[in-house]
């Protein structure tokens, strides 16, 4: 298999199970009372499991959709900071690790998941297989969006 392939593979591979956990999860903190608990538990307002959820329902979607690298790039961050903050949360208040691993395995998903993008967007275009284009964007044009793209302002 050549190495493009495997990236992609690689890529939407650990891309979807972190979707899966992040859909999951804010599904969990909107609709699952035991859920909300944990949130009044770390001595959060319940209007913070509400945006958070909704937060991570669009990280999701930018994760998956072909949109501008720059909001991919954000919806990392974004995720990164999440997951810092709830093994933090977890830690601070005296959490066993049934309780924070949760954080750290989708933190593994996550970080799998970004090496992966980085390494399609460093990927030439032509050592991609047929069809695939950068995940920042639907074609070409979107390309121009990605990290150390050729820029005609630049130099």
């Amino acid at each position: 298999m050549p190495r493009a392939k495997a990236i992609v593979i690689g890529f939407w591979t650990v891309t979807a199970l972190f979707c899966l956990q992040m859909g999951f999860t804010a599904y969990a903190q909107l609709r699952l009372p035991p859920v909300a608990e944990m949130f009044t538990h770390l001595g959060f307002p319940d209007y913070f499991r509400v945006e958070l959820s909704w937060a991570k329902l669009l990280g999701v979607v930018l994760l998956l959709a072909p949109v501008p690298a720059r909001l991919k790039e954000w919806a990392y961050a974004g995720f990164a900071i999440t997951l810092g903050s709830a093994l933090i949360a977890h830690l601070s208040v005296g959490d066993g690790s049934e309780v924070w691993s949760w954080a750290v395995a989708a933190g593994v998903l996550w970080g799998l998941s970004y090496f992966f993008w980085r390494r399609l967007q460093a990927t030439p275009a032509s050592a991609r297989p047929r069809g695939e284009h950068v995940l920042s964007g639907a074609g070409p044009a979107a390309e121009m969006n990605s990290p150390g793209a050729p820029h005609p302002g630049r130099a």
